[in-house]
């Protein structure tokens, strides 16, 4: 009666199932000893075999857990699970499917880091061709030859030798297209049309010269061709600033004499004219005349000496100071002359050769300088006509 009670039984030879997978576990794992416990279910004779192997598929490290014990539905020629193809040598669909993932993540990043390198590169100075080699004093951080006005824009964002002369020009360009937007737009009974057009005349040279200049910079290195353009432009832009700088000034200061006024203004556009015919000369650009090119502009400016002087005569140094703005023209003038002259001698970087490549260099402190001349600038033609126009006309300011 007992007998007949007994479950059937399992030795430990009757087991090939549980001793298999632990015997192939210790092989593929390069022989790491598997705890004991995972043999409690031979121990146990008072279990059925199918008990004994899914106690011990449980109890098997994670990635020998899975079987077809375990599955909830077993269907007659069903594949083989992923621990039997792992066991057996064989490859798993989602083993292959994240080796390929990770594969083709690697090529990604390779071919990123190649079109990455293959777009953009700098060279020393003695790597540029002739045409490129402005500044012997700045050794590295150059870009090469491009032909591509897509690689020069993009170069925008790089760090180069041009960067700092790039940005300073471009922020000060979008500076003063926001201020001259916003003067322009003012309602008549703040500013009337002719005060309008005359601040009109300063805001066209400085946008179109800090526009020339950084358009120049990031398209210097496109080809021989495009650079001496826009290098033209560039310093017809310097020509263009100081001609409607003189505009406003003038037309306030000798408010009245018309005249002075009319002679003065045609002084300095035939001056002003003279510099932008020598600025096409091809000459002109090259290297050993950055001396004469920077004679050539400060001329320009110390041109406004003449008219200066004629107030100082006819209105007394004390009005010329407090109503004409002289002191804001003189501050203008000396800024530009100084960035002028710094960038004639190459100061810093012919006292340190190779230490300012990329920033405080010459050509970026000039840029600089021309930037605070121009805001210092509209600053005083801002107060002068403020006080011209308290004034009244010309004709109550004879009368009294």
């Amino acid at each position: 009666m007992a007998s007949s009670l007994t479950t059937p039984t399992i030795t430990l030879e009757a087991c090939p199932i549980v001793q298999q997978p632990i015997s192939i576990a210790n092989q593929d794992l390069n022989n790491v000893s598997l705890d004991s416990d995972y043999s409690d279910a031979e121990e146990d004779l008072s279990m059925t075999t199918k008990q004994a192997e899914r106690r011990t598929a449980l109890r098997r490290p994670l990635f020998f857990r899975r079987s077809k014990l375990s599955k909830p539905s077993s269907i007659e020629g069903e594949e083989e699970d992923e621990d039997d193809r792992v066991l057996s040598g064989k490859s798993s669909p989602k083993i292959d499917f994240l080796a390929g993932t990770c594969k083709a993540a690697e090529q990604a990043e390779e071919f990123v880091k190649k079109v990455w390198a293959g777009a953009w590169r700098v060279v020393h100075h003695h790597s540029l061709p002739d045409w490129l080699k402005d500044n012997d004093f700045l050794h590295t951080g150059h870009r090469p030859p491009t032909n591509s006005f897509i690689q020069c824009f993009k170069s925008i964002f790089r760090i180069h030798t041009e960067t700092g002369n790039i940005w300073t020009h471009l922020l000060g360009m979008i500076a003063f297209i926001g201020v001259a937007g916003y003067f322009m737009t003012r309602p008549s009974i703040e500013v009337q049309w002719q005060e309008k057009a005359v601040f009109s005349a300063f805001f066209v040279g400085a946008i179109l010269c800090l526009g020339f200049s950084w358009l120049f910079h990031t398209v210097y290195c496109h080809s021989e061709r495009v650079g001496r353009l826009f290098n033209k432009l560039d310093y017809c832009g310097i020509a263009l600033l100081t001609m409607g700088s003189f505009v406003p000034w003038l037309y306030y200061s000798f408010y009245c004499d018309l005249g002075p006024k009319i002679a003065y203004l045609v002084l300095i556009f035939v001056l002003g004219t003279s510099c932008i015919v020598v600025s096409l000369w091809d000459k002109f650009a090259q290297p050993q005349y950055r001396a004469v090119r920077a004679g050539v502009f400060i001329a320009l400016g110390l041109s406004g000496v003449i008219p200066a002087l004629h107030y100082v005569i006819i209105e007394g140094f004390y009005n010329a100071i407090n109503f004409a703005a002289l002191g804001w023209l003189v501050l203008m003038a000396f800024l530009y002359i100084a960035g002028a002259v710094i960038y004639a001698v190459r100061i810093p970087e012919r006292l340190f050769p190779g230490k300012f490549d990329i920033w405080f260099q010459s050509h970026q402190i000039f840029h600089v300088f021309v930037l605070a001349a121009a805001f210092v600038h509209f600053h005083g033609i801002s107060k002068i006509a403020t006080y011209r126009l308290t004034l009244g006309d010309c004709l109550a300011t004879e009368l009294q």
